[in-house]
């Protein structure tokens, strides 16, 4: 039992520092071609590696950091993702029961986080229950939306959620590695830097013109 912990915890360690620097390549590209879709890719399959296999190393060591770590990672990563099937929530008011579910699901999981950081008087822990209980939110009331998105608000949660994932996995590094700085700082650098790189993409994004494929057409005007 001992040697699958041991190669779940170089799995773990592959994975993310894949991760961490694949994310900048993905960014760097441009994007919606094949080069930042093939990065991206690789990007969420280690983050979703990374992620499951802390979820298994956090009971072995019994580390809550690492749990909650790979929750966050995990959602967040998979919110990104999923957003890129979400397009069509721009003209159609149909949202998939699994989208539905996992939203609320989060948000339970989330807002639990954020009571337990009360409790345990744990800010950095907080922070992170409190940034994924405001997106799991955001979803449930986007999906009550549906059918009048914005037409670039998938792109919106698609570089949100992969960005989010991204800085809950050097935070993880931060922790773990950079002994030098000390705590709370160590976990909430990464998001003091991060969150206004996602604001700046979200502006950015915002001031883009997009433009609905047919099928959003062809139901605005009832042809």
């Amino acid at each position: 039992m001992e040697t699958f912990f041991q190669v779940n915890r170089y799995l773990h360690i592959t994975a993310g520092f894949i991760g961490f620097f694949v994310a900048p390549v993905a960014l760097a590209v441009r994007k919606g071609g094949a080069a930042h879709r093939r990065w991206g890719r690789v990007f969420f399959w280690a983050m979703a590696v990374a992620g499951l296999t802390a979820l298994v190393g956090a009971q072995h060591i019994h580390s809550l950091f690492l749990l909650l770590t790979a929750v966050f990672s995990l959602y967040m990563a998979c919110f990104g993702y999923r957003s890129l099937y979400l397009k069509h929530l721009a003209w159609d008011a149909e949202v998939a029961p699994f989208d539905w579910a996992v939203a609320g699901v989060g948000l339970a999981v989330f807002l639990g986080t954020v009571g337990y950081a009360l409790v345990a008087r744990n800010i950095p822990v907080g922070v992170f229950g409190a940034i994924g209980a405001m997106t799991a939110a955001r979803q449930l009331r986007g999906y009550a939306n549906a059918g009048h998105w914005a037409k670039n608000q998938w792109l919106r949660n698609h570089i949100s959620g992969f960005l989010a994932s991204y800085i809950a996995a050097v935070s993880a590094f931060s922790v773990t590695s950079l002994r030098f700085i000390p705590f709370p700082y160590n976990f909430l650098w990464p998001t003091l830097v991060g969150v206004p790189v996602i604001m700046w993409w979200q502006r950015r994004i915002s001031a883009q013109k997009m433009h609905l494929p047919a099928a959003a057409v062809t139901a605005d005007t009832g042809r």
